[in-house]
């Protein structure tokens, strides 16, 4: 027989791990001070628009692409329906940005992560793998790239 995990400790341990990844690290897995938010203040607009490698996208081009996977997912859970998505658009069409197209595309990515934690509250349980399994793959994916942007800028900013 299995036991089975209390929504509120799993929503709990999802919000701390999210909140780890985006703004306040509390040492789950990130050092002090390396949260998506705190790295990206790091980092200018022309920073962002280099490309790091001859078949690499920018830091724009990664911090664009989680704010997208986010809404894909998002909208996903909200609407029920799984859409054929294009993937690679973002790496195809995402370059350099102004300065101020740089702090749109943070700001951005900041409002899809409040909707995120405003979805999870609003979950009220996690009936199967599937949800457990995208919740969960919402903060690797994350911890991913923002490991991608954290290697990125030992080249952009040696």
């Amino acid at each position: 027989m299995s036991t089975p995990i209390q929504t509120e400790h799993f929503t709990n341990a999802l919000y701390a791990l999210l909140d780890e990844t985006f703004d306040n690290v509390r040492g789950y897995f990130l050092d002090k001070g390396t949260s998506m938010f705190e790295t990206l203040a790091t980092i200018s607009a022309e920073e962002a628009s280099v490309p790091v490698g001859g078949k690499c996208a920018t830091l724009a081009a990664q911090v664009k692409h989680v704010a997208f996977y986010l809404d894909v997912l998002e909208d996903a859970v909200r609407t029920q329906q799984f859409k054929q998505i294009d993937w690679s658009e973002i790496w195809r069409e995402t370059n350099s940005v102004t300065p101020d197209e740089w702090e749109d595309l943070k700001s951005s990515l900041r409002e899809t992560y409040n909707r995120i934690k405003v979805l999870i509250s609003e979950t009220t349980e996690w009936p199967n793998e599937q949800q457990i399994g995208g919740a969960i793959a919402m903060i690797v994916h994350t911890a991913y790239h923002l490991g991608e942007i954290r290697q990125a800028l030992c080249i952009v900013k040696p």
